[in-house]
């Protein structure tokens, strides 16, 4: 069992994780209309570098030859370049130029943007491997703090994330749903 990047054989449940963790702030990302047709555009952005999506912002937690869960995350300074090929097609998409995307990280931290695990691997830790190894890993890149956005009716999450030594610092709206924006040193 081990924690390691991901690969692009690893996109299936990567991308399955991902929409299970968002829900329909996949489908506002893509300009689709089901979680369905979100994943199939959340994997071709998956396969490409240079966007919140790609491979390249993904770690995965193996156990049992399997993807168990993985966290997605990059630094805050670098979210617009980041969401800039997601905003360009969103763009032509729905034909409006003046679309935006809700702001999720601040730019002086490192951004866990999400955070999942398979079911039938919950209640073992590997949330809570995926957070530390996301911490190491913002620490890697010269980032001194680490933040997520957890969704106001997700306590057992936000449990897990007082547990670890994160505290809000704000509130945030994404797609009409407020969240606590909670940050850590690292």
């Amino acid at each position: 069992m081990t924690i390691r990047q991901a690969a692009l054989g690893d996109e299936q449940p990567v991308i399955e994780l991902i929409v299970r963790a968002i829900h329909d702030i996949a489908e506002q990302l893509t300009g689709e209309d089901t979680e369905e047709k979100a994943a199939g555009k959340l994997k071709r952005f998956y396969r490409m570098e240079g966007n919140r999506f790609s491979y390249r912002n993904v770690l995965v937690k193996e156990a049992d030859g399997e993807v168990a869960g993985m966290i997605l995350c990059y630094r805050g300074q670098d979210a617009a370049a980041l969401d800039k090929p997601l905003l360009e097609e969103l763009k032509l998409r729905t034909g409006n130029p003046d679309i935006a995307l809700d702001v999720e990280a601040d730019t002086d931290e490192f951004y866990i943007d999400s955070v999942a695990v398979f079911e039938e691997y919950a209640g073992r830790g590997y949330g809570t491997e995926l957070l530390r190894a996301a911490e190491r890993w913002a620490a890697q890149r010269g980032c001194d703090r680490i933040a997520l956005n957890v969704d106001y009716d997700n306590e057992k999450a936000h449990a897990l994330y007082r547990r670890l030594g994160y505290e809000q610092d704000k509130d945030i709206t994404i797609n009409k749903h407020l969240f606590r924006h909670m940050r850590k040193p690292v």
